[in-house]
């Protein structure tokens, strides 16, 4: 019988040296945890020096654009196989991109309904519908980007309209019979503080 029990780890060289399973474990984990934190952490650095783009477009996701065509068919995935969920019968309505997938778009619309449309049916024409804080309320129209300036009219919840322009807080905003400047905040197709020229 060798003096050696097989319970024992034999060394395969002069410097080979047991650690234990506990350590081995440890050191695993900060490994992995070391490696979780960096790959989170990439993302918001990238996020902080650059605007995400799509895959497919290289254009900023998300972003606004309008619905080219008055016969929309939106789609539950991003492929014709998909189920038509529902179709949009509003040429130049106002919808947000959030996601791209080859020709496909993931778009939302300004009542928060999700769905993939073919990329050529959207126009990255900028429009937006009003949106008032209450249902009822009018929203005011004024003749200049400025909070005492004529108001020239008063809008409806979900009038839309081309957006002209906006500053960061006012937007300058056309439709049928009226033109005019609105608070940036009563608008849905801009984002906060964006700056559309």
């Amino acid at each position: 019988m060798s003096s050696a029990t097989h319970n024992e780890p034999q060394p395969r060289s002069s410097y080979q040296m047991t650690v234990p399973r506990q350590s081995i474990r440890a050191v695993t984990a900060c490994l992995l945890s070391g490696l979780i934190l960096a790959g989170a952490a990439a993302p918001l650095a990238q996020a902080a020096s650059e605007i995400a783009t799509g895959m497919a477009s290289g254009l900023p996701v998300p972003r606004f654009v309008s619905l080219k065509s008055d016969r929309v068919n939106v789609r539950g995935g991003p492929n014709k196989d998909q189920d038509v969920r529902w179709i949009y019968t509003r040429a130049g309505m106002p919808v947000e991109i959030t996601a791209e997938f080859e020709n496909w778009r993931r778009i939302r619309d300004w009542e928060g309904a999700e769905g993939w449309v073919y990329h050529s049916l959207l126009s990255g024409k900028r429009t937006a519908v009003v949106m008032p804080k209450s249902k009822d309320e009018l929203v005011p129209l004024y003749d200049s980007a400025d909070g005492e300036a004529a108001v020239v009219a008063r809008l409806q919840s979900g009038v839309l309209g081309a957006l002209k322009s906006c500053s960061g807080s006012w937007c300058r905003i056309s439709g049928k019979d009226f033109d005019g400047w609105i608070r940036q905040e009563r608008l849905w197709g801009a984002y906060p503080n964006e700056k559309v020229e």
